[in-house]
């Protein structure tokens, strides 16, 4: 009996060697990974902070984002939905550049002004109905004078009516990931349910800016006259920018102005320095000045946290060896530009970049495949990578394609 017991009380003795160990460690590890996650927390909140006392925006709602990478550098209550005025037309001028580039419209197209877009009120250019002008005036009158009733015309001209138009607007916005977006007419003015948020606004002035570059021919103008040509006559209306910034900012590129009653004072800022673009967006700010003065402090915050690295340099590698194929090269060429921004102040100097790619590509390759890719590295550590892809197609080879390789090499 004694030697059971004995027995027993050494199994126990020898379970809790073994157990209470991995329990207790199991806790501090527990405590560690909380202790490790509170860290971190604090610390972006910290980062955020510092942020914000950094940038000192007086309106609820603010984003600051660089426009090749689409880095957010800057945010405050980004997400949510308000009333975004006039510049809801970031939208409309992208679906008028969209139908510019399809060939569906053209510069010199005449449009007609209907009743309908004639009675917008707001800001506008006057224009009366059956009142025509060209596609590039009315892109003038919709960029630099925020003009409602051109915005009208342009939707009746592209899509047969403005609710066509808003349809597509939303289809658009959905396409681009703006997610707390609703159009309900096409050019801003106050509307129940007419709501996007100033990272969705960022989002539509990135695609406008870097797709379609040559609004800033638009945006930039401060002062011109269109000439209204009607039943009454010809009379000459002066066009002047809403966008202060465009004579007041020394980088100001555009983009477009916003205000109403229940939108307050908003704008999409665009501005380049150094070959960095920024756009910084400014929702709900009380009055026209605190507009313009947060943009302005959002752009040199982030031209001054900024530098930009870009590679668009030909691939080291030119073409691959391709196994089986009709032609036993494929050449090579990189899918896009690289683009990284660095916010630390790191030496960019130290990039490096590497090329993987598979020693032989077996056929068939279709243009565009991938083949590989340049990894860019910093500090030991991969920023990013681009793509190498297929020039050309290569077709897989047959009987008669070996047959005829093997003549050609013995007459060789």
């Amino acid at each position: 009996m004694r030697r059971i017991q004995a027995l027993i009380m050494g199994m126990a003795l020898l379970l809790s060697c073994l157990y209470t160990p991995e329990l207790v460690w199991g806790e501090e590890e527990q405590g560690q990974q909380t202790e490790s996650a509170q860290s971190e927390e604090e610390a972006q909140m910290e980062e955020q902070a510092q942020e914000e006392a950094a940038v000192d925006i007086s309106a609820p709602s603010a984003i600051l984002m660089e426009a090749s990478t689409g880095t957010v550098i800057y945010e405050k209550d980004a997400d949510t939905a308000r009333p975004p005025a006039s510049v809801t037309k970031v939208m409309t001028m992208l679906l008028i550049f969209d139908a510019l580039e399809a060939g569906s419209i053209k510069l010199e197209d005449e449009v007609t002004t209907s009743e309908y877009a004639a009675s917008m009120g707001g800001s506008q250019v006057f224009l009366e109905p059956g009142e025509t002008q060209t596609v590039d005036t009315m892109l003038k009158c919709i960029a630099v004078a925020s003009a409602n009733d051109a915005c009208v015309a342009m939707a009746e001209y592209i899509c047969g009516s403005e609710e066509e138009f808003v349809r597509r607007m939303n289809e658009r916005a959905d396409g681009l990931g703006m997610e707390n977006t609703n159009f309900i007419n096409c050019n801003g003015l106050d509307a129940e349910g007419h709501v996007t948020s100033a990272r969705d606004i960022a989002l539509m002035s990135r695609e406008l800016i870097t797709k379609y570059p040559q609004i800033h021919d638009y945006s930039m103008i401060w002062m011109e006259n269109i000439t209204h040509n009607t039943s009454k006559g010809t009379s000459e209306f002066g066009l002047t920018n809403t966008n202060k910034l465009v004579r007041q900012y020394e980088y100001a590129t555009g983009l477009k102005t916003g205000s109403t009653g229940e939108a307050k004072f908003c704008v999409s800022a665009t501005g380049e320095k150094n070959g960095i673009e920024l756009i910084a967006v400014v929702m709900a700010a009380e009055n026209s000045k605190d507009r313009f003065a947060d943009a302005v402090k959002l752009l040199n915050y982030g031209f001054g946290k900024c530098q930009l690295y870009t590679d668009d340099s030909v691939p080291d590698v030119q073409s691959a060896d391709v196994k089986g194929g009709v032609e036993d090269t494929v050449s090579v060429k990189r899918s896009a530009d690289f683009s990284y921004l660095d916010m630390t102040g790191a030496n960019m100097g130290e990039i490096e970049k590497k090329t993987e790619m598979e020693k032989k590509i077996s056929a068939p390759v279709r243009k565009g495949d991938v083949l590989g890719h340049i990894v860019y590295l910093l500090d030991g550590k991969e920023i990013g990578r681009t793509e190498l892809i297929a020039g050309e197609d290569v077709e897989k080879a047959g009987f008669f394609d070996f047959f005829k390789k093997a003549l050609e090499n013995a007459f060789l």
